[in-house]
């Protein structure tokens, strides 16, 4: 049954109110030769609930959902164990609210909670501040980037050859509509990421430099010598890091020198889902940043009648304020998603992070060693947290394919992430975490021994 609300007695009253006779009077100025003659070609006819529901289904079972082989990919989506316990306090009534809690008096829990979330962020990635979320890393990133330009008032970023290509992707397509000179450049197969080559793309001109930590090889660049060369050219260093559980185990981007750290921070308490929604972090280094960060900042202060209170201190949208003044058009608080990262990120704490970096690290060297000794295939990395690029003979495209096909998902090719440079096609970006067994790496090593010429 389909849903028409509309009775032919109420279109024919809405027509004879406008002084139409047909329906098809509505569309007299579409060419008639632009007009559809009929159904759609190649789209099904419309089926009834019951009947869609058993076509999804049997095209569902066609899926390799990511719980039922052995699991490899990552490339900024990470999956991570997410206890029972996230998804059952994020539906506790004290969370639900409105879109945006412009209201504080009856959203004290979604302030409370963004609030903590802002003191999470901050404290992970070794900065004085950070905001309530943005949409995803990429867009977080271009934030940043746009954020240094009117800091510094200059228009060109440096960005570095290992910095993810859909960040790169982003900043490019943005900065169309801003003018900004965006200074990119490829990754090297290397076992160390080039930041000699980096350092000296940086001159008087350079806003910012964006480096990945760790990169999208699975490098982990020294942050440190990166910072103190921008900042003798008068730049700000923006690190951006896709996978926060590493930060339980390396130092802190801001520790070692980033002012603006940005970030995907879907691997903490936000599942893989299809893609998204995901989660934007977003922190500085210095508090004097603050009024030109994106976003919303979330403040503690006291009621009419003394009490503890949280309130939205600053948003600096062009929804909320005149667009000149505006730091961003495009940037939001994935607040659901926030509220799991946060509520994971409490449940594990310092300790059970730091443990859980370990675990991953641990898992991904177990990795290393055994795919190390598969013919045919090299480890590129001298050092890597829970990702690693390995490298083969021929397209790991093909590789890709052929262990799907046998049950195995065995990691994102660069040939997929960089299609047209040839000389990256045989590179594959391994990723382990806590969620891998030591058959799933056994099934691995396995299944490329046999396929691999």
């Amino acid at each position: 049954m389909r849903y028409l609300p509309l009775t032919d007695a109420d279109r024919g009253e809405m027509l004879a109110k406008v002084g139409a006779a047909h329906i098809d009077d509505l569309f007299v100025d579409v060419p008639e030769d632009a007009r559809l003659s009929g159904p759609i070609h190649g789209l099904p006819m419309h089926a009834s609930e019951m009947a869609v529901e058993r076509h999804m289904r049997a095209l569902s079972k066609k899926n390799l959902a990511a719980a039922d082989a052995p699991f490899f990919l990552g490339a900024g989506a990470y999956r991570h164990h997410i206890p029972a316990s996230v998804d059952h306090i994020i539906q506790r009534g004290e969370f639900l609210t409105a879109y945006t809690p412009y209201q504080p008096e009856i959203a004290q829990g979604t302030l409370q909670m963004l609030f903590e979330f802002q003191t999470q962020v901050a404290r992970l990635y070794g900065c004085a501040v950070a905001n309530a979320s943005m949409y995803d890393g990429s867009t977080a990133c271009w934030e940043a980037v746009a954020m240094t330009t009117r800091i510094t008032r200059r228009k060109k970023a440096v960005l570095s050859g290992a910095l993810h290509p859909h960040y790169a992707g982003t900043i490019r397509t943005m900065a169309k509509f801003t003018g900004d000179e965006i200074a990119g450049a490829l990754p090297s197969l290397s076992p160390q990421p080039d930041n000699e080559g980096l350092i000296a793309r940086i001159d008087d001109e350079t806003a910012c430099v964006v480096v990945q930590y760790p990169d999208i090889l699975g490098r982990i660049p020294n942050l440190a010598e990166i910072a103190e060369a921008a900042h003798a050219k008068g730049a700000l260093l923006v690190a951006v890091n896709t996978e926060p559980v590493a930060l339980g185990a390396i130092k802190s981007p801001g520790e070692l020198g980033a002012d603006i750290v940005v970030g995907e921070g879907q691997a903490i308490g936000v599942g893989l889902q299809f893609g998204g929604p995901y989660l934007g972090l977003f922190a500085v280094r210095d508090p004097k940043h603050v009024r030109q960060m994106p976003g919303r900042l979330c403040g503690e202060t006291q009621d009419a009648e003394g009490k503890r209170g949280y309130v939205l201190t600053l948003s600096t949208r062009e929804q909320h304020i005149r667009r000149e003044k505006a730091t961003s058009n495009i940037c939001t608080n994935s607040g659901l998603c926030a509220l799991a990262f946060s509520v994971h990120m409490t449940l594990l704490g310092e300790k059970g992070l730091r443990r859980l970096a370990a675990e991953n690290h641990r898992m991904a060297c177990m990795a290393a060693e055994r795919l190390a000794k598969v013919p045919g295939v090299t480890v590129l990395n001298d050092a890597f947290f829970n990702e690693f690029t390995v490298l083969i003979d021929g397209d790991a495209r093909d590789i890709v394919r052929k262990l799907a096909d046998k049950g195995v998902l065995a990691g994102v090719s660069l040939g997929r992430l960089y299609p047209d440079e040839a000389n990256l096609a045989g590179g594959l970006l391994v990723a382990v975490t806590e969620t891998t067994s030591e058959e799933d790496i056994e099934a691995l090593a396995s299944t490329l021994e046999e396929v691999l010429p």
